[in-house]
């Protein structure tokens, strides 16, 4: 299982991202918005959208550490 937290910046094309604790392209600590453990992206995406659900449609996984969620393929 690892950690996993939402990036609370915007990213240009306007989605906030779901990154692992340990993504080397992921937010500095400050914008860290923690989720918790879970075994994968779209568990921590899905969870990501249940608490955040303002701006659930614009939440997507990281690219580099959890592709298996990203939707910009």
């Amino acid at each position: 299982m690892n950690y996993y937290y939402l990036n609370n910046n915007r990213q240009p094309n306007g989605d906030f991202e779901v990154h692992r604790v340990d993504c080397v392209h992921g937010a500095d600590s400050s914008n860290q918005l923690g989720l918790g453990y879970f075994s994968n992206g779209i568990e921590a995406v899905a969870a990501a959208k249940q608490k955040y659900t303002n701006v659930a449609a614009d939440i997507n996984g990281c690219y580099y550490c959890s592709p298996e969620s990203n939707t910009d393929r």
